[in-house]
């Protein structure tokens, strides 16, 4: 199915399956308020994972292409920083105006047109 087919208006295709996950959402989150970065530290105590749940989340997003962690040592201890790649900030964003047009679809079929959200700029709202 292609994304101009009407035949399924709310099938929201947009909706990445390795995005759209609790933890990974924060994470991205995080990363896209930060673009130089955060360590893993930061990161850790901003999304409330314990370490391994990061280390897992940040393999997953690392694969697909969206983040990019660098190893190293501030001084004598190990540094690990995390960044979202172009690309990860590209599918964050069109993740985001999916899940904001959804949100605007079940706004209108509960009857609450009038609630106001930010557009985020990527799509326009249906009328």
């Amino acid at each position: 199915m292609s994304k101009t087919d009407n035949s399924a208006p709310f099938s929201y295709d947009g909706l990445d399956r390795v995005i759209h996950e609790k933890a990974r959402l924060g994470l991205l989150t995080s990363l896209i308020a930060h673009p130089k970065g955060l360590a893993f530290a930061d990161l850790k105590q901003l999304c409330g994972l314990t370490d391994g749940n990061l280390s897992r989340h940040l393999q997953v997003l690392q694969e697909a292409g969206l983040v990019e962690v660098t190893k190293g040592y501030e001084g004598n201890r190990p540094h690990t920083t995390c960044r979202l790649t172009k690309i990860g900030r590209r599918r964050f964003l069109d993740y985001l105006a999916v899940l904001e047009r959804l949100v605007r679809d079940a706004a209108h079929a509960a009857g609450k047109e009038h609630i106001h959200l930010p557009h985020l700029g990527a799509v326009p709202s249906r009328a």
